[in-house]
C-alpha cells in the first residue's frame, strides 16, 4: 500500500509526470528503431545471424544494443560509439591542456567538450559501420538476403543510415537527460539490456523444464537476487571520512560564536563504476586478434589464443579479465578522484580532517584511504564480472541468461536503476513527499 501511495504521489507532480511520460515515449522510439532492418536486407533471412550472436563476445555486444546488432537494424551500432568517444575524450583530458582548460570553464567548457565528443562519435561510426556491413556475410546472412546486392550503393546508403541511427540515438539520450528524468544514455543501454532479459530467462527455464529441474530454476532466481543485492552494496558502499569545520564568528548587531560542525567526505568503495569492466572488455579482443594474424594463426600458440580468448566463459579469458579489471579500477579511480583538489577545496572552506594537517598531508591521507578501499572494491568488482562464467561452469546455465548474473549488464541495470530512483526521489522530497528510498504517507507542505 505504501508503494502504491508513493506511485500516486509521483503522478500528482505535473512536472515529474511529464518528464516520465517523455522518457518512456523516447525509449519506445529507440526500441522501435532497433526492430527496423536496414533497407536492402531481407528480414526473413536473419535467423542465422541471430543464432550466431546469442553467445560469446558478439552476444555481449548484441545485449548492449538491445538485439539491434542481430537484427541488422538501423540502430545496429547502438549507443556504444558515443560511449567510446566519451571515454576517449575523458582520457585525453588528462594529457591535453586544451581539454583541461575546457573542463575548468564550467558550463561553456562542457558544451565545447560535448561538441568534440559528438564529432568523435561520427568518426568512430564511420569506421565501425563499414566493418559491421562487411562482416554480415561471415556472421551468417546468406547472399540471397541482400536484395540489392552488396555493391557501392548498398554500402553508401547503409553507412549513412547506421551513422544517422547512432547520432539519432545519441540525440534521444541527450533529450532524456535534459527533458526527461536524466541519465539518458545510460537508460538507452539499460532498456536494451532489459529487452533481452525475459527471452533469455524463458529459454533457460524451458531447458530446465525439459529435464524436470524445476528446483534449479528457483535456485537460479534466488542466486540472481543475491547477486543483485551484492551489486547494490558494491555501488552504494562508501567510506565516510569525518571532517571538522572551524568555529566562525558571525555578527548581527552582536557577535556570537558558531560551533564548528562535523560532516563527512563519502569515498565510494567502487568510485570507477563499470568503466574498468568496459576498458577490460575492450582489451580482451586483442589476444584473439593476435592469434588470428597471418603469422600466428597456423601456429599452436595462435590457435590456443583464438580458442581460449573467443570463449567469454573460459578459464583463461576470465582470469585475464579479472586481472585487467583490478588494474583498470586503480587506474580509473586515480584519474577520476582528485584527492589534491579535494584537499584544496576543504582547506579553502575552513575544513580539516581531525588529526591531519590541511594541505598536502590531507591529500596524502585521502589518497592512502582510497588505495586501501579500492583493493577490496576492485576484487569484488572482478568477482561480479566473472560470475557469469562461474554459473555457466557450475550450474550449466544457458549463456544468454548467464550474462545477467554479473558483469557489465547487471551492474549497468543496478546502477542506472539506483540513479533513476534518486532522481525521482529528489522531486518527491522537494514537493514534501516521502521519497522512493523510504516510501510513506504524504508529507504536509510547510507553510
Amino acid at each position: 500500500m505504501k508503494f502504491i501511495e508513493t506511485l500516486k504521489n509521483v503522478w500528482k507532480i505535473e512536472e515529474l509526470r511529464n518528464r516520465i511520460i517523455l522518457t518512456v515515449g523516447l525509449l519506445l522510439v529507440y526500441r522501435f528503431g532497433a526492430q527496423v532492418v536496414l533497407p536492402g536486407i531481407d528480414a526473413a533471412q536473419l535467423e542465422t545471424l541471430q543464432s550466431n550472436t546469442d553467445s560469446g563476445l558478439l552476444g555481449l555486444l548484441n545485449a548492449f544494443t538491445g538485439g539491434a546488432f542481430a537484427n541488422a537494424s538501423i540502430f545496429a551500432l547502438g549507443i556504444m560509439p558515443y560511449i567510446s568517444a566519451s571515454i576517449v575524450v575523458q582520457l585525453m583530458g588528462i594529457a591535453i591542456p586544451y581539454l583541461q582548460k575546457l573542463q575548468k570553464e564550467g558550463a561553456s567548457g562542457q558544451k565545447k567538450i560535448n561538441q568534440i565528443t559528438r564529432w568523435l562519435t561520427i568518426a568512430i561510426c564511420l569506421v565501425q559501420a563499414p566493418g559491421y556491413l562487411a562482416s554480415l556475410p561471415s556472421l551468417g546472412i546468406p547472399q540471397s538476403a541482400f536484395l540489392l546486392g552488396q555493391g557501392g550503393l548498398f554500402y553508401f546508403s547503409s553507412i549513412i543510415i547506421l551513422v544517422t541511427g547512432c547520432i539519432f540515438a545519441m540525440w534521444l539520450g541527450e533529450k532524456i537527460t535534459d527533458k526527461g528524468i536524466g541519465n539518458g544514455i545510460s537508460l538507452l543501454i539499460m532498456v536494451g539490456i532489459i529487452a533481452r532479459l525475459p527471452l533469455s530467462f524463458f529459454q533457460n527455464a524451458a531447458s530446465r523444464l525439459e529435464g524436470n529441474n524445476v528446483m534449479l530454476i528457483l535456485i537460479e532466481l534466488v542466486l540472481w537476487f543475491v547477486i543483485i543485492f551484492a551489486s547494490i552494496m558494491l555501488i552504494m558502499a562508501v567510506r565516510k571520512i569525518a571532517v571538522q569545520y572551524a568555529r566562525r564568528t558571525a555578527s548581527g548587531g552582536y557577535e556570537k560564536n558558531i560551533m564548528g560542525s562535523r560532516q563527512y567526505i563519502p569515498l565510494k568503495l567502487n568510485a570507477s563504476g563499470v568503466m574498468p569492466i568496459i576498458f577490460a572488455q575492450a582489451i580482451m579482443f586483442v589476444p584473439g586478434l593476435i592469434g588470428g594474424t597471418s603469422f600466428m594463426k597456423d601456429s599452436a600458440a595462435g590457435q590456443w589464443l583464438q580458442s581460449q580468448f573467443s570463449d567469454i566463459f573460459g578459464f583463461w579469458y576470465n582470469l585475464l579479465f579479472a586481472f585487467l579489471i583490478i588494474i583498470f579500477t586503480y587506474f580509473y579511480t586515480a584519474i577520476t578522484v582528485p584527492t589534491n583538489k579535494m584537499a584544496d577545496d576543504l582547506k579553502r572552506s575552513g575544513g580539516f580532517i581531525p588529526g591531519i594537517r590541511p594541505g598536502s598531508e590531507t591529500s596524502e591521507y585521502l589518497d592512502k584511504i582510497m588505495s586501501q578501499i579500492t583493493l577490496p572494491g576492485s576484487i569484488f568488482l572482478a568477482l561480479i564480472a566473472v560470475f557469469p562464467a562461474i554459473v555457466v561452469k557450475l550450474m550449466n546455465v544457458q549463456s544468454g541468461w548467464a550474462l545477467f548474473f554479473g558483469g557489465t549488464s547487471l551492474l549497468i541495470l543496478v546502477g542506472v536503476a539506483i540513479d533513476t530512483m534518486q532522481q525521482v526521489n529528489s522531486y518527491l522530497l522537494n514537493r514534501h513527499y516521502d521519497g522512493l528510498m523510504k516510501t510513506g504517507k504524504n508529507r504536509k507542505a510547510v507553510a
